[in-house]
């Protein structure tokens, strides 16, 4: 997998703005410090792969694809944490290259699925004395990100993934969804 300096720097960007957010968001449950760490890895886990899930597979279909991150959304993640909700859409990979549309949809649905299964490995943590907090917070943002995600919306993986495939998308949707009740 090959990244720019330029992408480097991008994703530098967003991760930084999104730890700054929900560290501002986790700080009255948590603490700064704790908070911070949290924020850091648990973030940085969702946010990182999540990404390089898309450039992953782009990538393997043969397609030159770049994380470009959206400077006034970083602001308005950070904005918005101060209220107690996180609006969080910090930029996407951007994908050139002959693609089809089931292929394109599999590059939108690696990223929700990579939060899903983030989503199970966190929540197993949970179970783990004196970093179950680590865990469930880690498992929320996970199952979160992928349901945000695949919002049927235009410029959002799931509605990338209902034009290629409305059986994979609500079949995703629905696991999600009952990993989110637990």
């Amino acid at each position: 997998m090959r990244f720019s300096p330029i992408e480097v720097q991008e994703l530098g960007k967003a991760w930084l703005a999104l730890t700054i957010a929900f560290t501002i968001l986790f700080r009255p449950q948590l603490g700064i410090f704790p908070s911070l760490a949290y924020s850091i890895i648990i973030v940085g886990l969702a946010f990182l792969l999540h990404e390089i899930a898309h450039k992953f597979t782009a990538q393997w279909y043969n397609c030159w694809a770049e994380f470009r991150s959206n400077t006034i959304m970083l602001f308005v993640a950070i904005l918005s944490s101060f209220f107690g909700i996180i609006i969080a859409a910090p930029g996407g990979v951007h994908i050139r290259g002959a693609i089809s549309v089931a292929r394109e949809g599999k590059i939108a649905l690696a990223g929700p699925t990579t939060n899903i299964i983030l989503a199970i490995l966190f929540q197993i943590v949970s179970f783990i004395p004196f970093i179950e907090t680590f865990g469930i917070l880690g498992a929320r943002i996970n199952i979160w990100l992928a349901l945000f995600n695949l919002l049927p919306f235009p410029g959002f993986d799931g509605e990338t993934v209902m034009k290629w495939d409305k059986t994979w998308y609500f079949s995703v949707l629905a696991v999600a969804i009952i990993i989110g009740f637990f």
